[in-house]
Protein backbone atom coordinates (compact mmCIF):
# COMPACT_ATOMS: atom_id res chain seq x y z
CA UNK A 1 0.00 0.00 0.00
CA UNK A 2 1.76 3.24 -1.29
CA UNK A 3 2.21 6.10 1.42
CA UNK A 4 0.12 8.50 -1.15
CA UNK A 5 -2.91 6.04 -1.53
CA UNK A 6 -3.16 5.86 2.25
CA UNK A 7 -3.00 9.84 2.95
CA UNK A 8 -5.50 10.09 0.90
CA UNK A 9 -7.42 7.55 2.32
CA UNK A 10 -7.33 9.69 5.96
CA UNK A 11 -8.16 12.59 4.29
CA UNK A 12 -11.59 11.22 3.11
CA UNK A 13 -12.28 9.52 6.90
CA UNK A 14 -11.21 12.50 8.47
CA UNK A 15 -11.61 15.41 6.21
CA UNK A 16 -10.79 18.28 8.32
CA UNK A 17 -7.48 16.96 9.72
CA UNK A 18 -6.15 20.23 10.77
CA UNK A 19 -8.33 20.58 14.19
CA UNK A 20 -6.75 21.66 17.21
CA UNK A 21 -4.22 18.92 19.37
CA UNK A 22 -4.54 20.66 22.71
CA UNK A 23 -6.35 17.83 24.50
CA UNK A 24 -4.00 15.12 22.86
CA UNK A 25 -1.48 17.38 24.32
CA UNK A 26 -3.12 17.18 27.85
CA UNK A 27 -4.06 13.26 27.38
CA UNK A 28 -0.71 12.25 26.12
CA UNK A 29 0.97 13.86 29.24
CA UNK A 30 -0.88 11.57 31.30
CA UNK A 31 -1.14 8.12 29.52
CA UNK A 32 0.88 5.68 30.92
CA UNK A 33 3.93 4.17 28.63
CA UNK A 34 2.55 1.24 27.30
CA UNK A 35 0.23 4.08 25.94
CA UNK A 36 2.76 6.55 25.22
CA UNK A 37 4.39 3.50 22.87
CA UNK A 38 1.32 3.03 21.39
CA UNK A 39 0.68 6.66 20.53
CA UNK A 40 4.23 7.27 19.14
CA UNK A 41 4.13 3.95 17.04
CA UNK A 42 0.66 5.41 15.05
CA UNK A 43 1.78 9.20 15.29
CA UNK A 44 5.20 7.97 13.21
CA UNK A 45 3.55 5.82 11.00
CA UNK A 46 0.53 8.10 10.12
CA UNK A 47 2.50 11.21 10.57
CA UNK A 48 4.68 10.23 7.46
CA UNK A 49 1.56 9.97 5.17
CA UNK A 50 -0.19 12.86 6.65
CA UNK A 51 2.78 15.54 6.61
CA UNK A 52 2.16 15.12 10.86
CA UNK A 53 -1.97 15.95 10.39
CA UNK A 54 -3.32 13.03 11.91
CA UNK A 55 -2.77 12.17 15.11
CA UNK A 56 -4.10 10.10 18.15
CA UNK A 57 -6.09 12.36 21.00
CA UNK A 58 -7.14 9.81 22.89
CA UNK A 59 -7.11 5.84 23.59
CA UNK A 60 -9.60 3.81 25.02
CA UNK A 61 -10.01 0.24 25.60
CA UNK A 62 -12.52 -1.81 24.12
CA UNK A 63 -14.58 -4.73 24.98
CA UNK A 64 -12.42 -7.21 22.86
CA UNK A 65 -9.24 -7.94 24.77
CA UNK A 66 -6.53 -6.17 23.34
CA UNK A 67 -7.98 -3.80 20.73
CA UNK A 68 -8.30 -0.22 21.66
CA UNK A 69 -9.99 2.41 19.92
CA UNK A 70 -8.11 5.30 18.69
CA UNK A 71 -9.79 8.58 18.88
CA UNK A 72 -7.84 11.01 15.96
CA UNK A 73 -7.44 15.01 15.92
CA UNK A 74 -9.94 14.53 12.89
CA UNK A 75 -12.77 13.03 14.78
CA UNK A 76 -11.98 9.69 13.13
CA UNK A 77 -12.11 6.49 14.96
CA UNK A 78 -9.91 3.70 14.25
CA UNK A 79 -8.62 0.57 16.33
CA UNK A 80 -4.95 -0.73 17.18
CA UNK A 81 -3.37 -3.08 19.52
CA UNK A 82 -1.87 -3.03 22.29
CA UNK A 83 1.56 -1.88 20.46
CA UNK A 84 0.23 0.46 17.65
CA UNK A 85 1.42 -2.42 14.86
CA UNK A 86 -1.37 -3.22 13.88
CA UNK A 87 -3.94 -0.58 12.58
CA UNK A 88 -7.56 -1.57 11.89
CA UNK A 89 -10.13 0.71 9.65
CA UNK A 90 -13.86 -0.01 10.04
CA UNK A 91 -16.46 -0.82 12.27
CA UNK A 92 -16.47 -3.10 15.59
CA UNK A 93 -18.97 -5.60 16.39
CA UNK A 94 -20.11 -7.65 19.55
CA UNK A 95 -21.83 -10.69 19.07
CA UNK A 96 -24.76 -11.47 21.16
CA UNK A 97 -27.92 -13.57 21.11
CA UNK A 98 -30.54 -11.04 20.23
CA UNK A 99 -28.03 -9.99 17.11
CA UNK A 100 -25.46 -7.82 16.51
CA UNK A 101 -24.04 -4.69 18.78
CA UNK A 102 -21.72 -2.19 16.37
CA UNK A 103 -19.47 -0.72 18.81
CA UNK A 104 -17.88 2.37 16.80
CA UNK A 105 -21.30 3.29 16.20
CA UNK A 106 -21.76 3.84 19.87
CA UNK A 107 -18.38 5.98 20.60
CA UNK A 108 -19.15 7.84 17.45
CA UNK A 109 -23.04 8.85 18.75
CA UNK A 110 -21.69 10.28 22.13
CA UNK A 111 -18.97 12.27 20.06
CA UNK A 112 -21.62 13.91 17.57
CA UNK A 113 -23.75 14.82 20.68
CA UNK A 114 -20.56 16.47 22.34
CA UNK A 115 -19.82 18.24 19.52
CA UNK A 116 -23.21 19.56 19.02
CA UNK A 117 -23.53 20.74 22.72
CA UNK A 118 -20.77 22.88 22.50
CA UNK A 119 -22.43 24.68 19.66
CA UNK A 120 -24.35 27.75 21.39
CA UNK A 121 -27.69 27.81 20.29
CA UNK A 122 -27.21 31.98 19.57
CA UNK A 123 -25.21 30.39 16.67
CA UNK A 124 -28.21 28.69 15.32
CA UNK A 125 -31.60 29.16 14.01
CA UNK A 126 -34.28 27.42 15.93
CA UNK A 127 -38.22 26.72 15.61
CA UNK A 128 -39.20 25.28 18.77
CA UNK A 129 -42.75 24.78 20.08
CA UNK A 130 -43.47 26.80 23.75
CA UNK A 131 -42.24 23.01 26.15
CA UNK A 132 -40.39 20.59 23.47
CA UNK A 133 -40.47 17.29 24.13
CA UNK A 134 -37.14 16.65 22.43
CA UNK A 135 -35.05 18.73 20.06
CA UNK A 136 -33.46 17.62 17.13
CA UNK A 137 -30.79 19.41 15.03
CA UNK A 138 -30.41 19.81 11.52
CA UNK A 139 -27.71 20.60 9.02
CA UNK A 140 -29.32 22.60 6.62
CA UNK A 141 -28.40 24.25 2.89
CA UNK A 142 -31.08 26.99 1.48
CA UNK A 143 -30.76 25.65 -1.85
CA UNK A 144 -31.55 21.47 -0.95
CA UNK A 145 -34.49 20.40 -2.58
CA UNK A 146 -35.52 17.75 0.86
CA UNK A 147 -34.74 20.63 2.97
CA UNK A 148 -37.04 23.23 1.49
CA UNK A 149 -39.61 20.04 2.05
CA UNK A 150 -38.60 19.42 5.24
CA UNK A 151 -38.91 23.62 5.88
CA UNK A 152 -42.33 22.64 4.94
CA UNK A 153 -42.80 20.50 7.25
CA UNK A 154 -41.64 22.95 10.17
CA UNK A 155 -44.98 23.85 11.93
CA UNK A 156 -46.16 20.07 11.95
CA UNK A 157 -42.92 18.96 13.65
CA UNK A 158 -43.14 22.05 16.36
CA UNK A 159 -46.68 20.84 17.17
CA UNK A 160 -46.01 17.58 17.77
CA UNK A 161 -43.95 18.99 20.36
CA UNK A 162 -39.70 18.81 18.61
CA UNK A 163 -38.01 21.80 18.18
CA UNK A 164 -36.09 22.19 14.94
CA UNK A 165 -32.43 23.89 15.83
CA UNK A 166 -30.97 24.42 12.21
CA UNK A 167 -27.29 24.49 11.53
CA UNK A 168 -25.52 25.46 8.54
CA UNK A 169 -24.19 22.95 5.66
CA UNK A 170 -24.04 24.45 1.74
CA UNK A 171 -22.74 22.20 0.15
CA UNK A 172 -19.45 22.37 -1.82
CA UNK A 173 -18.73 25.17 1.25
CA UNK A 174 -17.50 28.41 0.43
CA UNK A 175 -17.54 27.76 -3.73
CA UNK A 176 -21.29 26.72 -3.54
CA UNK A 177 -23.77 28.64 -4.47
CA UNK A 178 -25.75 27.84 -1.05
CA UNK A 179 -22.80 29.84 0.83
CA UNK A 180 -23.20 33.29 -0.34
CA UNK A 181 -27.20 33.03 0.49
CA UNK A 182 -26.84 31.41 3.82
CA UNK A 183 -24.68 34.23 5.42
CA UNK A 184 -27.04 36.48 4.14
CA UNK A 185 -29.70 34.65 6.28
CA UNK A 186 -27.32 34.20 9.03
CA UNK A 187 -26.44 37.82 9.15
CA UNK A 188 -30.22 38.86 9.06
CA UNK A 189 -31.90 41.00 11.87
CA UNK A 190 -34.40 38.07 11.96
CA UNK A 191 -32.84 34.77 11.04
CA UNK A 192 -35.82 32.99 11.26
CA UNK A 193 -38.03 34.81 8.66
CA UNK A 194 -34.94 35.13 6.35
CA UNK A 195 -34.12 30.88 6.41
CA UNK A 196 -37.83 30.53 5.61
CA UNK A 197 -37.65 33.46 2.86
CA UNK A 198 -34.41 31.89 1.51
CA UNK A 199 -36.14 28.32 1.40
CA UNK A 200 -39.25 29.78 -0.64
CA UNK A 201 -37.05 30.94 -3.12
CA UNK A 202 -36.66 34.06 -2.35
CA UNK A 203 -34.08 36.71 -3.25
CA UNK A 204 -32.15 37.95 -0.36
CA UNK A 205 -30.36 41.21 -0.32
CA UNK A 206 -26.30 40.87 -0.19
CA UNK A 207 -25.26 40.67 3.81
CA UNK A 208 -22.09 40.10 5.55
CA UNK A 209 -20.83 40.03 9.21
CA UNK A 210 -19.28 38.05 11.53
CA UNK A 211 -20.42 34.19 11.32
CA UNK A 212 -19.92 30.50 11.80
CA UNK A 213 -21.25 28.87 8.71
CA UNK A 214 -17.70 27.75 7.89
CA UNK A 215 -17.66 26.17 11.48
CA UNK A 216 -20.91 24.76 11.15
CA UNK A 217 -20.12 23.17 7.81
CA UNK A 218 -16.37 22.30 9.00
CA UNK A 219 -18.29 20.26 12.22
CA UNK A 220 -20.85 18.42 10.03
CA UNK A 221 -17.44 16.68 7.92
CA UNK A 222 -16.23 16.01 11.33
CA UNK A 223 -19.68 14.30 11.83
CA UNK A 224 -19.26 12.60 8.16
CA UNK A 225 -22.26 14.72 6.71
CA UNK A 226 -22.32 14.12 2.77
CA UNK A 227 -25.57 15.70 2.30
CA UNK A 228 -28.74 17.67 3.42
CA UNK A 229 -30.92 17.54 5.47
CA UNK A 230 -28.93 15.62 7.83
CA UNK A 231 -30.71 15.24 10.88
CA UNK A 232 -28.92 14.70 14.63
CA UNK A 233 -31.73 13.31 17.25
CA UNK A 234 -30.83 14.01 20.86
CA UNK A 235 -28.67 11.09 21.39
CA UNK A 236 -26.25 11.87 18.80
CA UNK A 237 -27.60 9.42 16.15
CA UNK A 238 -27.32 10.76 12.62
CA UNK A 239 -30.12 10.36 10.28
CA UNK A 240 -29.25 11.46 6.47
CA UNK A 241 -32.34 12.87 4.65
CA UNK A 242 -35.35 13.71 4.44
CA UNK A 243 -38.13 11.84 7.21
CA UNK A 244 -41.81 12.99 6.72
CA UNK A 245 -43.40 14.31 10.08
CA UNK A 246 -45.20 11.33 11.38
CA UNK A 247 -42.20 8.79 11.03
CA UNK A 248 -39.28 11.75 12.05
CA UNK A 249 -41.82 12.29 15.04
CA UNK A 250 -41.81 8.46 16.65
CA UNK A 251 -38.49 8.22 15.99
CA UNK A 252 -37.71 11.12 18.05
CA UNK A 253 -39.84 10.94 20.75
CA UNK A 254 -39.22 7.11 20.67
CA UNK A 255 -36.53 7.44 22.06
Amino acid sequence: MSGSWLFKGFKKLGLAVGFSFASFVVHAAEAPEWEQTLRNAINTSLGAVTQGQLQVQEVRETQMPGLYELIMSSGEILLSDRTGQFLITGELYMTQAQGLTNLTAQTRQVQVKDWIAGVPEDQMIIFSPENPQATITVFTDVDCTYCRRLHHDIEAINERGIAVRYMAYPRGGAESTAYPKMISVWCAPDRKVALTQAKNGQNLPDRDCQNTVLNHHALGNRIGITGTPAIILPDGTLVPGYMEVDRLSALVLGQ
